[in-house]
């Protein structure tokens, strides 16, 4: 059914469930896994309490430890998975990354980090599914 999964990930609940199908989904079928973390480059901070280049140390640390987590999750259901952290629009970044390893489907979760509670779907969800020429599994932690 399909030939790879990419997972786009933030650390959120909804990004955990996403990691779990797309796990399920690479075992299932004995196909390649990939995860993504998009940095996101709108977001710049204008305050001079604080340090961008630390802001941006902290966020990179964060999507390191969130790809870490998911190579464990993967290793332990004997899978391997290549990884990648990019700096950019996310929806932008998820559906380049998924043309350049031209992935089967993309997994991601239906609210991330920075939605509000009670939408349907994030905006980076919302451009990923409009946008992308591919299956694209949208995953809820309830």
């Amino acid at each position: 059914m399909y030939d790879s999964v990419l997972v786009a990930t933030d650390g959120s609940d909804t990004a955990g469930a996403a990691v779990d199908q797309a796990i399920t989904l690479a075992r299932r079928f004995d196909v390649p896994l990939y995860g993504i973390v998009v940095l996101e480059s709108r977001t710049e901070y204008d305050n001079a309490i604080v340090d961008p280049e630390e802001a941006d140390r902290r966020r990179r640390q964060r999507a390191e430890s969130v790809l870490a987590d998911l190579e464990a999750a993967a290793e332990t259901e004997g899978l391997a998975v290549e990884t990648t952290i990019r700096t950019g629009v996310p929806h932008e970044e998820i559906l380049s990354y998924a043309d350049e390893r031209d992935v089967g489907v993309i997994v991601i979760g239906s609210r991330g980090r920075s939605s509000f509670k009670g939408a349907l779907l994030g905006s980076t969800v919302d451009a990923v599914v409009r946008q992308a020429a591919r299956p694209v599994l949208v995953v809820d932690d309830d």
